[in-house]
């Protein structure tokens, strides 16, 4: 978790580059991108020289030769951060404009990967040694905060705290979707060690990097120490695209960081006749952008004939499962009006899911989560693609808290439905598996406690049934119950007595007060 004390120092590096000129928030944001990639270059080189000599591996770091930067040949130890933050102001400015970020556009050595590809156009555009050097010490302090606070995740609330400056949220419908809801649906699909996962709208790789991050904390073994699996993890696993060019370098660059080598990451347009992928993934994780409306001659005709709709959050879904092969799983955010809309195209959509698929889950979250980006109301949706049905019983939730406030502050509380979401969702695909509704291979025994619950309760099962008969609705107020307690009240003539004593009580005092006067 974030401190003050550390988002303050953020707020100061953020006021040094606007102070400077750099007044676009994309464009600070893309440039402190690269300033803490090459800081990461450093600290990942160092720490894996110090695993390597630690099992007794040979290690041949990148800074440790002749690097080559156009004409010139130099001394790769001068390209480190730990090297070069030393340096007077101008000799550390030419340094990074003339050879590390040079460096840095040609790191990789496939030319067709993402990352050298949107590294191709980047600018560096910090205008003076002075800046930079504000800059390199200011970030320095960040690290050094940072390192004191041991925790776990803090990089990654660092980068989206950084994101949350962006003030293009809206603009094209997109709005940054919170780490700790990401890493709530990564969670919940349980990423294996042979899937192929995407993200159609993949913004900067969030949902990307936390399965690369879930895989490396629950499947390490399986991973990593299988060469086959480990080459799939770094070339093959990943995939996202976006229509914006910064965020996909930033999205390169952050999957990179996060240990990622070759990450498929595009510029497409997902919804257009562009995007052929087509029955491939195993995996997809989004929160795709709800603009509003399209123009149906750019949209892929085969998603028309599944839903003929301009909505984007519509067509969206139907690409989902143009997307997933049979047997292919998705959890995906969705505004509340997708589960309760009533034009055809939505009826189509939910019909679609639920007679042609196996839907699983409808977790529906208040409208905070998102602010102060957005104030809409949504929910996860989750299903698994078989082309033949499979829907038996669909498993809604009710989250009331994510342990934030649900205003514009978002400050941490206790409250906190999360945990528990994943907890119950486990348990009924556990229940599944038992029961042979699930081909997932979980184990164990012992009946689901879902079954048993009420509707009154903070989750429950309901009929594929039930939903049909109330023409797909998927909006959890159609289902829930309301309990309704029973208050006592005093008799009336005691409740005036009482009243009348209180009078009484109020006019001793008045009288008081006014022999004080």
């Amino acid at each position: 978790m974030m401190t003050g004390e550390l988002k303050s120092k953020i707020d100061s590096l953020w006021e040094i580059f606007w102070t400077g000129g750099l007044t676009n928030p994309l464009d600070v944001i893309e440039q402190m991108t690269y300033l803490m990639f090459i800081h990461d270059l450093d600290e990942a080189d160092n720490t894996r020289a110090k695993e390597s000599a630690m099992l007794g591996l040979s290690y041949e770091s990148m800074f440790s030769k002749e690097v080559k930067i156009g004409d010139r040949v130099i001394d790769g130890s001068q390209l480190k951060w730990s090297v070069f933050h030393d340096f007077p102001a101008g000799r550390m400015y030419a340094i990074m404009q003339e050879w590390v970020f040079p460096f840095i556009k040609t790191l990789h050595g496939n030319r067709e990967s993402a990352y050298s590809k949107y590294m191709d156009d980047a600018i560096f555009k910090i205008p003076t040694p002075l800046m930079l050097d504000k800059i390199v010490t200011a970030m320095d302090a960040i690290y050094a905060q940072m390192a004191q606070l041991q925790a776990t995740d803090v990089r990654g609330d660092l980068y989206e705290y950084l994101l949350g400056k962006l003030a293009t949220a809206g603009v094209n419908g997109q709005f940054r979707t919170p780490r700790h809801i990401i890493r709530m649906m990564v969670e919940m699909m349980e990423p294996k060690a042979d899937e192929i996962i995407c993200d159609p709208a993949c913004g900067t790789s969030g949902f990307l990097v936390a399965a690369s991050e879930y895989l490396k904390e629950h499947r390490k073994q399986e991973v990593f120490f299988n060469r086959a699996n480990k080459e799939h993890y770094m070339n093959h696993m990943f995939h996202g695209y976006d229509m914006d060019r910064t965020m996909l370098r930033i999205g390169a660059m952050n999957m990179m960081t996060h240990g990622v080598d070759n990450p498929f990451i595009e510029y497409r347009d997902s919804l257009s006749d562009q995007n052929t992928d087509r029955d491939m993934y195993s995996l997809i994780l989004a929160n795709p952008p709800f603009k509003g409306s399209l123009d149906y001659d750019i949209v892929s005709t085969d998603l028309l004939k599944l839903c003929k709709t301009k909505k984007t959050e519509l067509l969206f879904l139907a690409l989902f499962l143009k997307m997933l092969k049979v047997g292919g799983r998705c959890a995906c955010i969705v505004p509340d009006g997708v589960l309760f809309g009533s034009s055809t195209a939505h009826k189509a959509i939910r019909t679609e899911l639920i007679e042609n698929n196996r839907l699983e889950a409808v977790i529906s979250m208040p409208s905070g989560v998102f602010k102060p980006y957005a104030g809409v109301s949504t929910a996860v949706l989750i299903f698994t693609k078989t082309g033949h049905g499979g829907t038996d019983k669909v498993w809604f939730y009710d989250m009331q808290a994510d342990g934030f406030s649900l205003d514009d502050k978002r400050t941490p509380i206790a409250e906190n439905d999360i945990p528990d979401i994943i907890e119950r969702f486990h348990s009924l695909a556990l229940a599944l598996s038992v029961s042979g509704a699930d081909s997932s291979p979980r184990g164990g025994a012992g009946r689901c406690p879902e079954e048993e619950r009420k509707r009154t309760d903070r989750s429950f099962l309901v009929p594929k049934q039930e939903i049909v008969d109330n023409g797909y609705d998927l909006s959890i107020n159609k289902y829930k119950q309301t309990e309704y307690v029973a208050v006592e009240y005093p008799p009336t003539g005691e409740l005036l007595d009482k009243l009348d004593e209180e009078y009484k009580q109020l006019g001793e005092v008045l009288a008081d007060l006014k022999g004080m006067v």
